[in-house]
């Protein structure tokens, strides 16, 4: 049995959460407590971040490492096209997300000197493409959509985010928020801010 070692604040944990309600694999939980991190988390992963993928033997951190191996060991749905150089977009759009908008939000979240308006900028070249396309990667729903939603509804809850001032951004949501594991999400977040 799969177990995800999670904490339900963090948008890390989401994309992993999202991507096995896709691919409907049963898991355990263990929630970790962010605040106060139990000292063998580190022996899981030595940075002491959640989510942490264990099966058996297998103990995998890093939210899109963990993406990866799920679309390989259950290729059904499938979260990435067929085609290869689609799928490599897709891979791509995972890794700018890391490198260009996430470092942006958390300095928005801790208040950072110009984060606000950084973050902004990332979220109207975000809004850009996504007015020619329905998804971040293409035609298709992806894991490069897992990866960047779960910031959405956690920085309307956190940063006073109004998706209404990006449009395309606000309708790829809506587009996503019809699908249950997306859903599910957007619940959780309603639940940490309620």
């Amino acid at each position: 049995m799969i177990t995800l070692y999670d904490a339900d604040r963090c948008p890390y944990c989401a994309r992993v959460r999202i991507v096995l309600a896709e691919k409907a694999v049963p898991y355990d939980t263990v929630v970790i407590d962010l605040a106060d991190r139990p000292a063998w988390l580190y022996e899981k992963n030595p940075q002491g971040r959640v989510p942490v993928l264990e099966e058996d033997a297998l103990c995998i951190p890093e939210s899109a490492v963990i993406m990866e191996l799920l679309e390989e060991r259950f290729p059904e749905p499938p979260l990435y096209p067929a085609d290869p150089a689609q799928r490599a977009l897709a891979r791509l759009a995972v890794w700018r997300f890391e490198d260009e908008f996430s470092r942006d939000y958390y300095a928005a979240r801790r208040g950072d000197d110009g984060a606000g308006e950084r973050f902004a900028s990332r979220l109207t070249a975000l809004d850009k493409p996504l007015t020619e396309t329905l998804f971040i990667a293409g035609p298709s729903y992806t894991l490069a959509d897992i990866s960047w939603f779960p910031w959405l509804p956690r920085a309307e809850a956190s940063l006073g985010l109004r998706l209404d001032d990006y449009p395309a951004i606000s309708s790829w949501r809506d587009r996503l928020a019809e699908r249950p594991a997306i859903a599910a999400e957007i619940e959780v977040v309603a639940a940490l801010t309620a």
